[in-house]
């Protein structure tokens, strides 16, 4: 790895190190870094538990315990310098654990994390927001065999690479990254590679799984959830035309929990969301700059009584500061799964979605040209 000098216009070679030199320890550091930043593996992971132990008859313990986007478990066995011989047969052992989990055994693990690691919150909650559903009955958790294996390590021993290599060809999904540490002056560089499957042959390798894997059928709530959704935004859609709201003219129904319109600024989406216990009206905020999103709703929060008064209701303010969006709602209870409520709630999020248009446009329009003028300014 170089540092680029573009003043000198010359590379510099950056001190690759071992981890026993800077005194690093796989637990403390290796460990935590991943724990606290899962991302850095090159996908969303969300961590569900570490020096996980809850196998019954053993004593052992793996690493990390984390869930992906499609609800796979994911074993993670760290190591520092020197993979060792054994790490596929102690992350086969743990995958082998974890296989028959349930649901209900998954939440309570991760609560447990949450409780001790995290100073608490709702696992539930967290699982639906990392699996992005609006109920914890929608979501398939450890489904058949599609546990997966991660392997970290500086170096890989061949007979270690061998068996990934051969668990990939069996269709069964391992992967390996190596972790090598650099210094630059005093500060420390990590940079974390894939090399097992390579990133250029991982789709091809996906492609040639197991017929299994490739028709993994959707569970049958989801499945119901969503076609109850679509014939819902299909009712919705045609009340918004027929009553020519504008803003909705070129949606077309989906199947997720929320029907999105654009509000004329980048990313801060009109929102009308369909929930088993509740219809809301939503102005999000999701740009990809999350101080940008802070300032939005900060700006519109100082005019809080005169937007509450031209809508005719208080909203709630949901500024999420541990998260990139915010959001401004407007809710009311209804059972959603009913379709004799279907009326009444149609009714209500026409009537809201438009009052919520005619609130926010002026302001809106108002704080994009302030958001263009200082990027033009600051160019």
């Amino acid at each position: 790895m170089f540092r680029v000098d573009r003043s000198q216009n010359r590379l510099s070679r950056l001190v690759q190190k071992r981890f026993s030199d800077l005194n690093l320890r796989e637990r403390d550091h290796l460990q935590e870094w991943l724990a606290n930043q899962p991302d850095a593996l090159g996908e969303e992971l969300l961590i569900i538990q570490k020096e996980f132990d809850g196998f019954d008859e053993t004593r052992e313990r793996l690493d990390l315990l984390a869930l992906d986007k499609g609800g796979n478990l994911v074993v993670i066995e760290n190591k520092l310098d020197d993979s060792g011989r054994d790490v596929t047969w102690q992350a086969l052992k743990y995958t082998a654990y974890v296989s028959g989990l349930t649901k209900t055994q998954i939440v309570d693990i991760y609560q447990q994390y949450l409780d001790r690691f995290c100073g608490g919150g709702n696992a539930a909650v967290r699982l639906c927001e990392f699996m992005e559903v609006e109920d914890l009955g929608e979501i398939h958790l450890n489904p058949g065999n599609d546990q997966r294996m991660i392997f970290i390590a500086a170096n890989f021993r061949r007979e270690v690479t061998a068996t990934v290599l051969w668990l990939l060809s069996r269709g069964i999904k391992a992967q390996c990254f190596k972790v090598t540490p650099f210094m630059l002056s005093e500060e420390l560089i990590l940079d974390i590679q894939q090399i097992i499957p390579t990133p250029e042959a991982a789709d091809f390798m996906i492609g040639m799984s197991s017929k299994e894997n490739e028709e993994k059928v959707t569970h049958d709530t989801q499945k119901k959830r969503h076609q109850l959704r679509y014939e819902f935004w299909q009712a919705a859609l045609e009340r918004l035309h027929a009553k020519g709201v504008e803003i909705y003219r070129n949606i077309s129904p989906a199947r997720n929990h929320w029907l999105s319109a654009g509000s004329g600024v980048r990313s801060c989406p009109y929102q009308m969301i369909f929930s088993r216990d509740e219809a809301r009206v939503e102005l999000s905020f999701t740009r990809s700059d999350a101080e940008e999103n802070k300032w939005l709703i900060d700006q519109l929060f100082l005019e809080k009584d005169a937007l509450e008064a031209a809508f005719g209701g208080e909203f709630i303010w949901r500024r999420m500061d541990d998260k990139k969006q915010s959001l401004i709602v407007y809710s009311k209870p209804f059972d959603g799964y009913n379709r004799e409520s279907w009326d009444e709630m149609i009714t209500w999020l026409v009537e809201h979605i438009q009052k919520l248009e005619a609130t926010f446009k002026e302001p809106l329009a108002r704080l994009h040209r302030q958001l263009r003028n200082h990027d033009e300014e600051a160019a």
